[in-house]
């Protein structure tokens, strides 16, 4: 009997143990595939936001040169700073307040409009009739735009620089991140944790405009209930609130788009409205909300005491007198040159006229970046964008047909002036400094301050400057915003800083999630995720990475085509006996030294680029997933792919010498386009193939050229997305 109750067991075992080891080898399956899984997603989300960042540092560069031309080009061909100031500078409005406000008054609205009719002061019917009308996708008229935006601008006036808020008013205050025109997340926070009140107090942390289609509708919104709740509403402002930023990343194109009439004002209305929102919100002197971050030089009493007014854009340093530096130069250089004369010293007189004429050298080399330091002395990253030589592109020279900074600009004190210590930054450039800092920073792990070359302006601030900044002001937390996070949010430093961002499906959908913080009494930050989706909820994890994989690559290997010549060239230097194929160390560090990206290169190489035979990388590879559209004639290939390169930055130019945003301008603004082009980017190009540019697209030929089916010509083609097409 002992003996069949022992086999009995045995049986009861065997079982088990086949069960337990079977149990064993799918957990490992399925850790390894989550981990796979683990490794495409961080590497598509490092690939989305290098190609952001990239495209900062392009628009701080763009930004910098448009200063040093509005700032020192005294001409350029007839048309000098006329072409740009008038959206650079802040524009100076003649009309009284009430003169202003009767003339928006007085703007006739059709009977067959049916979308909200404002009164002022605003009430609840109001703000819920605003909703209503933005879900049902009804605009709002310009009417009603502009005498909300002008209300909002005379309460702005009347707020500080920092905002200080008490939880002992309310139970909670929720704190939004990044909207980005997002108005789907900004209804499903409104759903979830209900409309702004005296008993739900907001407060918004800017980047409210720009990459999505409704930022109109969003600070239509926020204003609304800004007036509505004005103590119990807050918003902070961010990088965006920019209106040389929203050239870019599409907030004046989509204004101009739905407000064809009245575009314009709303736009000259907004600079002020944006430079008037506060920089920062303190709850309880414990909690401190910025957009960006800190640097070493916050400070919050003198951020306080700031003329934010004056900062219409964070990407233009305040212009400094050209006459105040010259005296300073001069009396130096006249000082300097008796001593000299004292010293009599032919050989020293000899190597000072050398090194004169190296720095004149060198100055007209360094074309606009480093006549924009010329001009003005800065530690900030934002005038001088690529701090780093890592980060600095290689332009092609300068093309000696077009004028030289130093044909036009007058400096007589230059020699002396950048030999010497440069003067102390006047006031106003120190308040900048502030704002910049305040709108651009990021933390970083490691201690220490440093400039922020990534994205090409603010700083990266470490643990050390957060927690001096906190001890000195008696503060124990940082939230800010600015970067996307895959969860929505983000705690580092050890718990002294959180990031929040409320944008989801940022880059993709289902690439994150969005989220907002609600804060107590007892200041314990609480943490509400969300994600808008439609198509997403489908999907499984599985086929949400792959998706959002498949655009980043897809954006990659257009960064690839762009940048082909120099790739090819820098390819062939390592591929010695033209076989095609280099070695996958040296694929990647030409990849890398080409597109400074920061990326894995290594990792993704199975993506991007197939191996022979032999383990080589086949280089050419990298580009035949990806051809060109069908560009005009008179473009050769190498302009082709200058402008695949830098459309963005010529579509920027372009709507700024379309002051009407109709999409179309005359030859003669085809041409300064292009001459604007070309001083920016070094790019040579000259008369007459611009002229037969402007003709081959000048189809009905009545002198005026529609620059949006221009550009559509410089749109790369992705083979497979077309094969996809076909099949479909």
């Amino acid at each position: 009997m002992g003996c069949g109750t022992s086999i009995a067991v045995e049986n009861q075992t065997r079982p088990s143990e086949t069960a337990m080891k079977a149990a064993i080898l799918i957990q490992r399956w399925y850790r390894r595939y989550v981990a796979r899984l683990e490794v495409r997603r961080r590497y598509t989300w490092n690939i989305f936001q290098s190609i952001e960042y990239a495209g900062e540092q392009d628009q701080l560069q763009l930004s910098s040169f448009f200063s040093f031309m509005l700032d020192n080009f005294t001409q350029m061909n007839g048309n000098g700073p006329d072409l740009i100031s008038h959206l650079l500078d802040s524009v100076v409005d003649p009309l009284t307040e009430e003169v202003r406000q009767l003339k928006y008054e007085q703007i006739v609205v059709p009977e067959s409009y049916s979308g909200p009719r404002l009164s002022f002061p605003l009430s609840v019917t109001d703000t819920n009739a605003l909703l209503s009308a933005f879900k049902e996708e009804q605009t709002l008229h310009g009417k009603y735009v502009l005498l909300l935006l002008y209300e909002t601008k005379k309460f702005l006036k009347q707020m500080p620089n920092v905002i200080y808020l008490s939880t002992s008013y309310a139970k909670e205050i929720t704190i939004c991140g990044d909207l980005h025109g997002r108005l789907d997340d900004l209804l499903l926070i409104f759903y979830k944790n209900g409309l702004p009140s005296a008993e739900n107090p907001y407060i918004f942390n800017g980047d409210f405009v720009d990459r999505g289609k409704k930022s109109t509708e969003i600070i239509i919104i926020l204003f609304a209930f800004l007036l509505l709740y004005p103590d119990h509403m807050h918003l902070n402002r961010g990088n965006h609130e920019d209106h040389i930023m929203n050239l870019r990343y599409g907030f004046t194109k989509e204004v101009m788009q739905k407000y064809k009439t009245h575009g314009r004002e709303i736009l000259q209305l907004l600079q002020d409205v944006f430079s008037l929102l506060p920089l920062a919100t303190v709850i309880d002197n414990k909690v401190l909300i910025v957009h960006g971050g800190i640097s070493d030089k916050t400070d919050l009493d003198f951020l306080s005491t700031v003329e934010r007014h004056k900062v219409k854009s964070a990407l233009r340093l305040p212009k400094r007198s050209i006459d105040h530096l010259n005296v300073h130069a001069c009396s130096r250089s006249s000082s300097r040159h008796s001593r000299r004369s004292r010293l009599d010293s032919p050989c020293s007189s000899g190597r000072t006229s050398r090194a004169s004429r190296r720095r004149k050298k060198h100055f007209t080399k360094q074309g606009s970046c480093s006549s924009s330091s010329s001009s003005s002395s800065s530690s900030s990253s934002v005038c001088s964008p690529r701090v780093s030589s890592r980060n600095t592109p290689r332009r092609p020279p300068p093309s000696p047909s077009l004028l030289s900074p130093t044909d036009v600009l007058q400096v007589p004190f230059l020699d002396s002036f950048v030999s010497l210590e440069p003067p102390e930054p006047p006031r106003e450039e120190l308040e900048w400094q502030q704002v910049v800092d305040i709108l651009w920073s990021d933390p970083k792990n490691q201690n220490g301050c440093s400039p922020n070359s990534f994205r090409g302006g603010g700083c990266y601030f470490g643990p050390d400057v957060t927690q001096a900044l906190l001890q000195k002001h008696g503060l124990c937390l940082l939230i800010r915003s600015h970067e996307c996070k895959q969860e929505g949010y983000e705690l580092c430093q050890n718990g002294q800083v959180i990031t929040i961002f409320s944008a989801s499906n940022y880059y993709e959908e289902g690439s994150n999630r969005g989220a907002y913080i609600k804060l107590g009494p007892e200041l314990v930050p609480r943490f509400f995720q969300y994600q808008v989706s439609r198509s997403t909820r489908k999907l499984t994890l599985h086929q949400r990475v792959r998706v959002a994989e498949g655009s980043a690559l897809r954006a990659l290997k257009e960064k690839l085509y762009a940048h082909r010549s120099e790739l090819m060239a820098a390819f062939q230097q390592y591929d010695i006996d033209n076989t095609g194929r280099i070695s996958t160390s040296e694929w990647t560090q030409v990849v890398e030294s080409v597109l400074r990206l920061d990326l894995p290169w290594r990792t993704l190489r199975p993506r991007l680029a197939r191996l022979s035979a032999d383990g080589n990388v086949e280089y050419e590879s990298c580009f035949e997933d990806i051809s060109p559209g069908e560009p005009i004639p008179p473009v050769t290939p190498n302009l082709a792919e200058t402008l695949y390169r830098y459309r963005t930055d010529l579509e920027i130019i372009f709507n700024i010498i379309d002051k009407d945003h109709s999409g179309q301008i005359s030859i003669e603004e085809f041409r300064q386009t292009w001459k604007l082009f070309s001083s920016h980017l070094g790019v040579a190009v000259n008369d007459q193939t611009i002229d037969d540019m402007a003709r081959s697209i000048d189809f009905n030929k009545d002198g005026s050229i529609d620059f949006n089916e221009f550009l559509e010509a410089f749109r790369v083609v992705h083979k497979l997305d077309v094969k996809e097409q076909q099949q479909g």
